[in-house]
């Protein structure tokens, strides 16, 4: 195992506080907050007055939402034993946050703290809901139920090869979510802005599952990347990241997008870089390290390029 970072110990976690915070994998949550930066640009760039207060809440909402879903696939991961079997995780990007496996956390208390991360969640998107209308209720509905469904039994629907999908939706949503906050009714517009990014978002999950391999296969989780050869599998990153940038130029050239916005298309140089990593070394997961960091750098980048080039060019 290969590892630039230092792994959670009880005695690097004395206070409470910082333990739990920790546990959610906070570095982790910039993928939400980006999500949320841009259904919040969507709503601006069609000139919709913004309500920043409003847009506080679905922050702290959506990253609450995030936190959660990480603490209990942490804790549904330890249950079926794939992140105490994995030697060959890439730590902190693969093979959980080790909180539990280290003995930071019990079993138990990971659940309760997960499941009660959600319930606040919970309680939260019901008020939101009745300051902005029915149709966010719908939108949460689908998302609480994907980020739970993907780890939780009897779903567990990334074991089922259905984890791209849950990343792809969720994150589509968390963009789509933010913008019906502050527009208050639906639009095609958010749909199209998050749709690139929850695409670059999808190949983050998809190539942290390769050093993740032999132990996701001993464990009976059989997403794409155990179900299929290693070489068949590391062509769908390039892909998705293709994908990724159809979208842009497609959306660009009909004219859905402002021009500028083509420039947000420049990160997924980053993704191209990394499927390259990855052609060559699929099955060695120590040399997969800089193809997940691109693969992160391009997420990222490419959001917030988008965030704010939707907003310097707002109708």
């Amino acid at each position: 195992m290969s590892s630039a970072v230092v792994e959670p110990t009880p005695s690097l976690f004395h206070n409470p506080l910082l333990r739990y915070f920790a546990a959610t994998r906070p570095a982790f949550l910039s993928a939400s907050l980006t999500a949320v930066l841009l259904g919040l640009a969507s709503a601006r760039h069609d000139n919709v007055q913004p309500h920043l207060g409003l847009a506080v809440i679905t922050l702290l909402l959506a990253l609450l939402v995030h936190a959660a879903v990480n603490v209990l696939n942490d804790y549904y991961d330890a249950l079926n034993g794939t992140d105490e079997a994995n030697t060959e995780r890439l730590f902190p990007f693969t093979g959980g946050s080790r909180f539990i496996q280290n003995g930071v956390l019990s079993r138990a208390q990971t659940a309760i703290y997960g499941y009660l991360l959600l319930s606040l969640a919970i309680l939260g998107g019901c008020w939101l809901v009745l300051e902005v209308g029915t149709g966010l209720l719908w939108i949460g509905m689908v998302g609480l139920f994907i980020g739970w469904a993907y780890s939780a039994t009897p779903l567990k629907l990334n074991s089922r090869g259905l984890g791209e999908f849950c990343v792809l939706s969720g994150f589509l949503g968390v963009v789509i979510g933010a913008d019906y906050v502050q527009r208050q009714t639906f639009s095609l517009t958010p749909f199209l802005v998050g749709l690139p990014y929850a695409l670059l978002a999808t190949n983050l999950l998809f190539i942290n599952q390769f050093p993740d391999r032999k132990a996701d296969a001993a464990a009976g989780k059989h997403h794409w990347v155990v179900r299929l050869p290693l070489p068949l599998a590391a062509k769908i990153y390039p892909i998705i990241a293709g994908l990724a940038l159809v979208a842009i130029v497609a959306m660009n050239a009909a004219g859905t997008l402002p021009a500028v916005a083509l420039l947000s298309a420049l990160p997924l140089l980053f993704s191209f870089r990394a499927a390259v990593i990855l052609a060559r070394h699929a099955g060695t997961p120590a040399a997969l390290l800089p193809a997940i960091r691109l693969t992160l750098i391009a997420m990222l980048s490419h959001g917030i390029l988008m965030a704010g080039l939707l907003l310097w060019s707002r109708s």
